[in-house]
């Protein structure tokens, strides 16, 4: 009797260990602030039970590439196009999210105070990704510097440009090189977390800059056969309190804007 009560205790704990275990989550984030809101609930996901894991990541390729591959149970660091785009080029299915942030696009320049001063001929670096690029050239040719052959496309490259009447050349790279270039170009368009970790301030230096009203909302992303789990749940709850937003809003001064 008494050991059939202690195999019974034994399996109990058994049980127990691995359903907590099984509350464990890896997600894959860029520096900032990604990897800072997910610090945040760290805390807060542990008491729940959720074990969470923060990879971190400095460029856009790796934590989509790991989710696919199981590597990785979640990222939070992109938007839905720039998903849509992989998705698309690698025929995966990557699932999106709970949406949470939006960190406005901008253009940034250390030889000239305004974007009338770029000089025939310019140099303009922007990111070579998928939307990114698009993201770019939309918000040239909203502030009148080009013209797209079609305004509206989101997935515009370079060669897309129908008109550019102060022949700037184009310097495309991946978005995590380009605050290397900020002082060898004349005009730099960076994403807002590489602009926040080269100590730029979307508010303050960028020289064109996106409205609170981008449909570029930073999402966190999954996969099909993950998505609907209980710790993702609650991942999402937490990513989506007000504890969160409070953060942004108090820590970001306008530089990354709340989702939700």
């Amino acid at each position: 009797m008494k050991k059939t009560f202690l195999l019974t205790a034994l399996a109990a704990a058994l049980s127990i260990g691995l359903a907590h275990a099984g509350e464990k989550l890896v997600v894959g984030a860029t520096p900032v602030p990604h990897a800072e809101i997910l610090e945040l609930i760290k805390p807060e996901l542990a008491k729940e039970g959720v074990d969470l894991e923060i990879k971190v990541f400095t460029d856009y390729v790796q934590p989509n590439v790991q989710l696919n591959e199981k590597r990785l149970d979640a990222n939070y660091f992109q938007t839905k196009p720039y998903l849509d785009g992989f998705n698309k080029g690698k025929g995966a299915n990557l699932q999106v999210g709970v949406g949470v942030h939006v960190e406005p696009f901008g253009g940034y320049s250390s030889k000239w105070k305004s974007i009338k001063d770029l000089p025939d001929g310019a140099t303009i670096a922007l990111p070579n990704e998928g939307s990114n690029a698009g993201r770019a050239l939309l918000l040239l040719q909203k502030n009148g510097l080009i013209t797209l052959k079609d305004p509206t496309n989101a997935l515009s490259t370079t060669k897309d440009v129908a008109s550019n009447p102060k022949h700037f050349k184009f310097k495309e790279l991946e978005s995590a090189i380009l605050p290397r270039v900020f002082k060898e170009v004349d005009l730099d368009l960076i994403n807002t977390n590489y602009a926040l970790e080269a100590k730029l301030s979307p508010k303050k230096d960028a020289l064109i800059l996106e409205g609170s009203d981008s449909p570029y909302v930073n999402y966190l992303v999954t996969r099909e056969d993950n998505a609907h789990t209980d710790a993702i749940n609650k991942l999402s709850k937490a990513l989506t309190s007000q504890q969160v937003k409070d953060f942004i809003n108090k820590k970001y001064d306008g530089a990354v804007v709340p989702a939700f």
